[in-house]
Formats: structure tokens, sequence, C-alpha cells
């Protein structure tokens, strides 16, 4: 793939790359991003589905229904969260930004499910902050 980027879990068992541009970047202040991660935001990038490529040769990428619409991945080696695919963006694959080895040229454009965002992180940007009742 040109202009693109790669990535991988945290010990190397499933590569990642993805066609550039990403489709958005943001951060996700969900409860259940935050129970997946262990963090009290978690930075997605969306892509197309098609344009990303998943390596997984060593079987170790394992997928989960997190909720009735929504499924996420992580690498069954060394367990580092790394997709989330849901019927509410169909089309879609959301990688975990912190993957990602290059730059993006998009810097994440706004806070997502802040409305659940948790009050021991203190932001310090001015990005907008959306709630999860708020229209995508």
């Amino acid at each position: 793939m040109t202009n693109s980027t790669r990535g991988h879990c945290l010990c190397g068992a499933v590569q990642l790359q993805a066609m550039l541009p990403a489709r958005w970047v943001a951060h996700c202040h969900c409860t259940m991003c935050q129970r997946a991660h262990g963090a009290g935001v978690v930075t997605w990038a969306g892509f197309d589905e098609a344009a990303v490529q998943v390596d997984d040769a060593q079987g170790q990428l394992r997928w989960y229904a997190s909720s009735p619409e929504a499924r996420r991945a992580h690498c069954g080696r060394c367990g580092t969260p790394m997709l989330f695919a849901s019927s509410r963006w169909p089309g879609e694959l959301h990688l975990a930004r912190a993957l990602l080895d290059e730059a993006l040229t998009q810097p994440p454009t706004a806070h997502v499910f802040h409305d659940t965002h948790v009050d021991w992180l203190v932001l310090g940007d001015t990005l907008p902050r959306h709630a999860a009742t708020d229209s995508d």
C-alpha cells in the first residue's frame, strides 16, 4: 500500500496496514472502551474497511461481541486491544491510534461519549466534546 501507515500489537504477532488518510480520528470516553483498554480514554482512527489489511499469519487475532451491535479484536498472545467494528458505522474499521507507527496527517478532532469522561483525567485541549446522545 502506498501512502499508508503500519502498526502492530505489543508482541508483533498481529500486523496492521491502512491506506491514508483516515476518515476521522477522535478520543472515545465510553465506558466500554475504558474497560476494554484499561484507560480513561482511547484514541481511535476510523478507516474504510477495504483500506485496512490485517496480517494475522499466526492466527492470534481474536474477535468478540462487546455489545449486540459492536465487535472488538485483540491479540490472543499479548492481549493488546486493536480493532473495533460496529453496525453503527457500517463499512468502517476503527484502529487504536496508539498502535500505528507513523504519524497521521490529521489530529484528533473531537472527544466522543464525553458524558462518561472519568473525573481523574484532566483534558487540556479545546476540541469539541460530544455526549453519547449526540447525533453522528
